[in-house]
């Protein structure tokens, strides 16, 4: 790990509404760690309770079944954290965070953290949103885990993903697809559905990939398609 001399938090968006002097005094308060990608950040179940700022790059939050099965959650990008949990609450680590890309991560301290909320009120309102946002969103997944087949799961990750595109009205874009075997994680699926689904997209007109953008052409057909398999143009 190597530092580096570009040590902003200017983008972190848990600090958005905080003014320069005090973003410029938790800078000076964190340690920055650069990580090549595939380099473990930290491991589930280890004691640290460190707050991790992204600030370049992106970070996979991962687990481990009992038979070694790789489980993807999410990934961060650049103005994203991890670690709060740990700081919050005391305990050992629930995931891993391993580099996606190389990064360069900002280190605070859970004492650090813990004093800029009992101060800073909007900052104490941005995790709890947070916090909230990943309630939501491990109910949502649980629900898809218990109700949808493995193609409605793989149409339901990548509608997650896909972000509207500024150039474009109406279309939507997820930039730097994941690895198939990633996304095949995230959704206990194997590669070989997720491959298989993404193909038919392609045949179907309804998607395209230009380098490593991932284009959905038509959002209402696809989100149809969530909830219902046999909506794809073209399948027996």
């Amino acid at each position: 790990m190597a530092t580096n001399s570009a040590k902003s938090l200017a983008d972190i968006h848990l600090f958005s509404d905080l003014d320069a002097q005090e973003v410029a005094r938790l800078e000076a308060r964190c340690k920055w760690r650069r990580y090549p990608a595939g380099r473990e950040i930290i491991a589930a179940g280890s004691e640290s309770k460190d707050v991790f700022l992204v600030t370049e790059g992106a970070v996979n939050i991962l687990s481990y079944a009992a038979s070694g099965k790789k489980i993807a959650f999410a990934t961060l990008e650049a103005s994203e954290c991890f670690g709060e949990l740990a700081a919050l609450d005391g305990r050992p680590r629930s995931a891993s965070a391993v580099a996606a890309t190389d990064c360069l991560i900002a280190v605070l301290s859970s004492s650090h953290f813990l004093d800029l909320l009992q101060r800073r009120v909007e900052v104490t309102f941005k995790v709890l949103t947070r916090l909230s946002q990943l309630v939501r969103a491990g109910d949502v997944r649980i629900m898809e885990l218990s109700t949808l087949a493995a193609a409605n799961r793989v149409y339901a990750e990548l509608l997650r993903m896909a972000k509207p595109d500024a150039a474009v009205p109406g279309l939507f874009v997820i930039r730097n697809l994941p690895p198939l075997h990633e996304i095949a994680s995230r959704i206990s699926t194997t590669r070989e559905t997720v491959a298989r689904t993404v193909s038919q997209l392609y045949e179907s007109g309804l998607a395209r990939r230009k380098g490593r953008n991932f284009y959905i052409m038509d959002r209402a057909k696809h989100l149809a398609m969530k909830g219902d398999v046999e909506a794809l143009p073209g399948k027996p």
